[in-house]
This record gives structure tokens, C-alpha cells and sequence, in this order.
């Protein structure tokens, strides 16, 4: 029987990412068998795993089952589960999960919309997020100001920032004339406001920012603001290609549960974009 370490296997299951898992196994949150686990333990799908006394079902998880979504996420909502300001958190229209939790795949400033993608898959998730695995991430941009060749050779060439050097791998002009110009640039990176910092840093004010895809997923047009969508077989099959995992299969989810989802998406009531 196939052994695998403890972190790994939490974070697949949907607890969180293997460095957070990592920190509730050094906090003693853990337990294997009826014993305190230690960080470097390894487990089979017979071990029994406790986290806070709660037994973590491991069914669908173990033959590497996931559910990704694409969210739509409108301006005005910030990328964490409670936010002490009472402001709307993207975590509220996703649909209701019996086990594990939703994990994003990065986050977006509460002045930015476009795609954001969850998954029920800690490990992958946090491939890809990280830096390693090179996934580039697609922005629309409207700016406001002179916008010449040199300015644009400077951004794909690199900006000396605060935290370091950025650059964009690639910008295009996409439409528009005057104080409303779209351009489409790439990241390699998701550093804090790493878009909006680097048009500041050539005197351009960045006026609307949304992310239209990440790696090999791009924004359906089918999906309204503050709306989301399951990825099918095919794509996460590309995602996972993408993050040099094993592939894994959808969680095929009960009549009722789908009947759910539907009416939780249904009083996810769409956002007009400003």
C-alpha cells in the first residue's frame, strides 16, 4: 500500500496549502492513529487522521479527486474568508462544500476584477501559485496618460520596484482612443499591485484592471460578475498538465448536490461592473 507525507495528503484533501498544513502539524493540530503527528510523517489511506478531533474524510481525495471553479469577481470584494471590515469576501457565492474547503489560486486587490480560480486541491494550488512553475497570469488594463514605444519597451524590459525588479513579458495594445485605452499585458508573477505599479512607474495612472486569464484557463464570457463556473474534465486535465501534476479527475457531484449549486448560483445575484 502506498504511503505519502501527512502534509501532502492534508493539503490534497482541501485543508489548505502544504506549508499551512506543515504549521498545523508543528502546532500539534494533527493526529494520526490516536498520536500526536510530527512534521515528515508518512500515511496510507488505512490511517485514521484527525485534525482538532474532527476525522478528515479522505474518499474522493484519495484517488486524487478535485472540483476547480472560475469565478467572475466583481470590484468591491476582497480575497479573504471574514473580513474585519465587514466587507463582501469572494468566498460568499461559492457553492457549499460537505467536506475540505475552497482554496484560491492567488488573489486579486479589492479594486480588481476578473478571473479567480478555487479548487478543493491544496497541492494543487499552491503549484500554481508557485513561482517555480512559471505560469503566466493575463491583465486588461485601461490606463489614462501618454503611452509611448519607449514606455512600453521600459515595461516589457523592467522596472526597478520597491520589493525588486518586475517587468511585463509582453504588452499589446487592445482598443480604444484617448482617456480610454485598453491594453492586454502578461505577468509571470503576481506580486502585490504589481500591475498597477508598473504603469505608475511610467507616470500612467491604471483607471480598471481585470485578470482575463490564468495559465491555460481564460474568462468565459458566459459568466457574469459575480458568478462562477466548474471547469470540465478537459480543462483540469490542461491544469494539471500545466502544473506538472498527475491528472485528476472531477468530483462527480449527486443530483442534490448539483440542484444546490444551481440554486445557490441563482441567488448569487450577477454585479453590474462599473
Amino acid at each position: 500500500m502506498n504511503d505519502e507525507k501527512l502534509h501532502k495528503v492534508l493539503a490534497r484533501a482541501g485543508l489548505g496549502s502544504r506549508r499551512e498544513m506543515e504549521r498545523w502539524i508543528e502546532s500539534g493540530r494533527v493526529q494520526v492513529n490516536g498520536e500526536r503527528a510530527s512534521l515528515g510523517d508518512r500515511v496510507t489511506p488505512a490511517d485514521v487522521i484527525k485534525v482538532d478531533g474532527q476525522r478528515v474524510s479522505l474518499g474522493a481525495e484519495a484517488g486524487k479527486g478535485c472540483r476547480v471553479i472560475v469565478y467572475n469577481k466583481p470590484v468591491g470584494e476582497v480575497c479573504t474568508r471574514h473580513d474585519p471590515e465587514g466587507r463582501p469576501t469572494v468566498f460568499e457565492k461559492l457553492p457549499k462544500l460537505k467536506s475540505g474547503r475552497w482554496i484560491s489560486v492567488g488573489r486579486l486587490d479589492i479594486n480588481t476584477s476578473g478571473l479567480l480560480l478555487f479548487t478543493t486541491d491544496g497541492e494543487l494550488a499552491n503549484k500554481l501559485m508557485h513561482p517555480s512553475t512559471g505560469i503566466d497570469r493575463e491583465y486588461a488594463v485601461r490606463v489614462h496618460g501618454e503611452v509611448s514605444d519607449e514606455t512600453l519597451q521600459k515595461l516589457k524590459e523592467g522596472v526597478f520596484l520597491e520589493d525588486g525588479m518586475a517587468r511585463f513579458t509582453d504588452v499589446q495594445l487592445f482598443d480604444g482612443t484617448g482617456s480610454n485605452v485598453w491594453y492586454h499585458v502578461v505577468l509571470m508573477e503576481g506580486k502585490n499591485r504589481e500591475v498597477r505599479r508598473l504603469w505608475e512607474s511610467q507616470g500612467v495612472e491604471v483607471s480598471r484592471l481585470k485578470r482575463v486569464r490564468y495559465g491555460c484557463i481564460f474568462m468565459p464570457k458566459s459568466i457574469a460578475s459575480g458568478q462562477w463556473l466548474e471547469l470540465s474534465q478537459k480543462e483540469l486535465n490542461d491544469l494539471c498538465d500545466l502544473a506538472g501534476l498527475e491528472r485528476r479527475k472531477v468530483v462527480q457531484k449527486t443530483p442534490e448536490q448539483a440542484k444546490a449549486d444551481k440554486r445557490r448560483q441563482k441567488r448569487a445575484r450577477p454585479v453590474r461592473e462599473r
